[in-house]
């Protein structure tokens, strides 16, 4: 078979033994992680049944003492041996009643030996069991026969299924008189059972469901019922007015021990399910456990995948060498084939080459055969310079008179005739035919080209023959030189528009540095202008709820209040946005330890999550990792406070996985969901799906979740999210692991803070300057308010007239930008004048890192506006007890 035949062939069956290879690796690797799996969760299966069984055999043993104390009192034994008048009725019904209310059990009856109840502890209900014939009931007669009886049925006169306990009641002479018995009711197992999601049911000896944590697998068939059992059950009115249809499941096959995989087809349930059955010691019961088995299905796709890729990936690498092989082989192969090749062109080329030299030796015409199919025109020479042999190509590209065409014609007589003609250039025409004659006789090779007056160019190759003479061959290279031109022309035409495009593209850069600059410092500049009534109004709020007693005025004072820090946190994140992309925004990267932080996130959303109902749980680590602290917590924050919003109820979750050399944190909730169409957009600005949760107003601008992208490309962490509806969401970021041992441990506590009331600040005199008259004015109250004196609450120039040598205050409340002065440098002025150097809090809406670093090297507080009044109090009260 030919080879192009065969390779289709070997192509489809290599690719066929690949696709059938990945099929068995995927059958065999998914049905071990199956297996594997309903191993694994039919263990936990077993354990939680029997958690189960011991829960509801302690709850019949609380039970099981009651009838056999009954059974000893004297009252219930005397009642059964004479007819009873209706006073003696009633006082067993309540002795009866108060029993049963001490041991919280259902119902508590007095039957005779003919099986019919003379009292009981429902007597005051409507109907109740006074009076009622039981004699057919299996605890009547097996109390009766045995002593003892049990039995689980619907009640006759209450309709309400409960677990009967029956003691006989004997005489003196050990003769049976009657019986005591207690009805159980087990629908507060029921309920307990509900919060599973996993289907709890309890079967008796005939198969029957008489409890289970769903309604409509109560009373079924789990297998059809014997004519026998049919009857008996018919006899005691065990599941009265029941219709007991079977039940729909489906066995697959057996995973192990009691437990098989099944499906429920009535009454219907989604996906393969584990059904583990457990016997009950002693009372003729089973429990069954219904368990979804998705798990073992994710399980088993996941390992039919990695087998895949697996396997794929051994191919590829088997078909990879391979093919390096085969590339080998060509290789030598061609490399062999192109020796052989250059070997015949040399031989080729020696032959023409003899053919040429014995052509110039056999002419005698001058006009060689053997040249006349070459395409260049070829001249050949003796060693006395005559002519030897041409072809027809060399007379045409000179246009040679015929009769200068002679063997044994002088070279240079050619030479003088082109000389004539203008072909020698414009040189002295004696010099250049000596040059051209000198250089044929010292016998060297040469190289070079030609223009000719009409355009043409000609290249000319020069070279010697063995026994003297000289060949040459002139090859007409006109339309290749053309072609180099118009390349030359277009490659500089390129380059120009090139040039062109590149300076258009930096002025373009220019101009957008420029709006960006602009449209930053503009954004700084408005942000600033607008955090300063802000502060004031926050200030305002603080002093409005300490001047109201009422709770509604306080409701409205904290909501103006939470109104003003939403907006606050609006234009901070617009802020943070304008430094991000003005690239102003510094970063500091460096190992530290990730538990504390995580603490952080634990106790500052916390009380904000249990406020809302929610449930905030942080899984510790020991982790160090690489980053800049600020900016991941800024980061967490985010993804936390949103998590918090959209969660209407349930718990939120903070944990961390390891992912080879990085760290993925991630932050799971029970929200809604995020559908996956839109699961980008919400990474953009302004961009919010619904409102939240908040009960406080607090429906975000829709910016947390565009800073955690920004911020996260400007660390190069990983920012994604995995969501499914109705079951919640799970935002994360990866960040690179550090050495745990290199990290700096979390600094110790600091000071503590400061006790409750103001005592570090009562006669505190400080000076609060602003140029912002409302902020002086709310700043100042509240300052008064915590104990302070304040002598100034003004602008920059009326501290400079009050300040005199003597008058400092304690401490300085201070902003940074105020028209023409500037904070530091005012504070600088204010200390020569007083002589000494009180302590300062930079409250500025200035976020600037220096400003920031030289805060903390002068030991200087700073607060950024809008100040929230306790974080402020809680600053200046450190400031004044470190002073202390």
């Amino acid at each position: 078979m030919p080879l192009r035949r065969r390779r289709p062939l070997l192509t489809a069956l290599v690719a066929l033994f690949v696709l059938a290879g990945m099929a068995v690796c995927m059958l065999l690797a998914s049905q071990y992680a199956q297996r594997r799996a309903l191993h694994d969760e039919s263990q936990g299966v077993r354990r939680q049944l029997t958690l189960y069984g011991q829960a509801l055999e302690q709850r019949i043993d609380r039970f099981r003492t009651l009838p056999e104390v009954l059974a000893l009192d004297a009252q219930l034994r005397d009642a059964l041996t004479h007819p009873l008048t209706p006073a003696e009725v009633d006082a067993l019904n309540r002795k009866l009643e108060q029993a049963n209310g001490a041991s919280h059990s259902s119902t508590l009856t007095l039957i005779n030996l003919q099986g019919r109840a003379i009292a009981a502890s429902n007597w005051r209900d409507t109907p109740n069991n006074v009076g009622e014939d039981y004699h057919f009931r299996p605890y009547v007669q097996q109390a009766l026969a045995q002593g003892h009886g049990r039995f689980y049925g619907i009640g006759l006169t209450t309709g309400e299924a409960g677990y009967f306990l029956s003691t006989a009641i004997r005489g003196d002479d050990g003769q049976t008189l009657g019986l005591v018995a207690i009805k159980i009711l087990l629908t507060e197992l029921e309920r307990e059972w509900r919060q599973s999601p996993d289907v709890v049911l309890a079967s008796d000896a005939h198969g029957v469901v008489f409890l289970a944590s769903r309604d409509a697998w109560r009373y079924r068939l789990l297998a059809p019922l014997t004519p026998q059992a049919r009857q008996e059950l018919e006899a005691t009115r065990q599941y009265t007015g029941q219709p007991l249809t079977p039940l729909g499941l489906q066995v697959e096959r057996r995973v192990d021990e009691g437990t098989v995989l099944a499906r429920a087809q009535e009454p219907p349930l989604p996906g393969p399910l584990l059904w583990h059955t457990q016997e009950l010691a002693g009372a003729g019961w089973q429990l069954h456990l219904l368990h979804h088995a998705d798990s073992a299905i994710e399980a088993r796709r996941w390992a039919a995948g990695a087998a895949a890729g697996l396997w794929l990936a051994l191919a590829l690498l088997v078909l990879f060498v391979r093919q390096r092989q085969r590339l080998a082989l060509l290789r030598q192969r061609s490399r062999q084939e192109l020796e052989t090749v250059l070997r015949q062109h040399a031989q080729e080329l020696r032959t023409a080459q003899d053919g040429i030299v014995q052509a110039a030796r056999e002419a005698d015409t001058g006009l060689s055969r053997s040249l006349q199919h070459l395409p260049q025109g070829v001249v050949v020479i003796d060693r006395d310079l005559n002519l030897v042999a041409w072809n027809s190509r060399y007379v045409e590209l000179f246009r040679f008179p015929p009769e200068l065409m002679r063997v044994g014609t002088p070279v240079e007589a050619l030479i003088r005739h082109n000389a004539r003609r203008g072909l020698l250039g414009a040189t002295p025409t004696e010099d250049a035919i000596q040059r051209r004659l000198q250089h044929l006789r010292s016998g060297k090779p040469h190289l070079h080209e030609s223009a000719k007056s009409d355009g043409t160019v000609l290249e000319i190759r020069g070279n010697p023959l063995p026994d003297g003479g000289f060949v040459t061959s002139y090859a007409d290279i006109t339309s290749y030189k053309n072609a180099a031109r118009e390349l030359r022309s277009l490659a500089d035409a390129l380059e120009l528009r090139i040039a062109e495009r590149t300076r258009d593209l930096d002025a373009a850069r220019r101009e957008a540095e420029a709006a960006n600059r602009y449209k930053t410092r503009f954004v700084a500049a408005a942000v600033h202008d607008l955090l300063q009534p802000l502060n004031a109004a926050r200030m305002f709020a603080s002093l409005l709820r300490g001047h109201l007693h009422d709770a509604a005025g306080r409701q409205v004072a904290d909501s103006i209040d939470g109104a003003l820090a939403a907006q606050d946190g609006i234009l901070n994140s617009l802020l943070d946005i304008s430094r991000m992309e003005s690239g102003q925004l510094e970063v500091h990267v460096r190992d530290f330890a990730l538990g504390p932080l995580l603490q952080v996130m634990q106790h500052n959303f916390g009380i904000i999550a249990a406020s809302r109902g929610l449930r905030l749980r942080t899984v510790g680590t020991r982790y160090a990792v690489r980053s800049d602290e600020a900016l991941l917590r800024r980061i967490l924050q985010n993804l936390v406070s949103n998590a918090i919003r959209y969660t209407p109820r349930g718990r939120v979750l903070i944990g961390c996985r390891r992912r080879g050399r990085y760290l993925r944190i991630e932050v799971h909730d029970q929200g809604p969901g995020i559908p996956e169409s839109l699961q980008r957009e919400i990474f953009e600005e302004f961009r919010r799906l619904g409102e939240g949760h908040s009960q406080d107003g607090d429906r975000g601008a829709g910016l947390g979740l565009a800073i955690v992208e920004r911020l996260g490309k400007l660390l190069g962490h990983e920012i994604g999210l995995r969501s499914e509806l109705g079951r919640g969401s799970v935002f994360w970021v990866c960040v690179p692991l550090a050495d745990a041992a290199a990290a700096p441990r979390p600094a110790a506590a600091g000071a503590a803070a400061p006790p409750e009331g103001d005592q570090p600040l009562q006669g505190t005199t400080a000076w609060y300057i602003d140029d912002d008259a409302p902020s002086c004015e709310a700043t100042g109250a509240l300052l008064r308010r915590w104990g302070c004196e304040v002598p100034l609450a003004g602008g920059p120039q009326a501290a400079l007239d009050l300040a005199a040598p003597g008058n400092a205050p304690q401490l300085v409340l201070l902003d940074v930008r105020m028209g023409p002065f500037h904070g530091p440098d005012l504070y600088d002025r204010l200390c020569t004048v007083w002589g000494q150097a009180p302590s300062v809090v930079l409250v500025t809406a200035e976020r600037s890192s220096t400003l920031r670093r030289q805060a903390a090297e002068r030991g200087w507080g700073y607060l950024l506006k809008p100040v929230r009044p306790s974080a402020l109090r809680a600053l200046i009260s450190q400031m004044m007890l470190r002073k202390q």
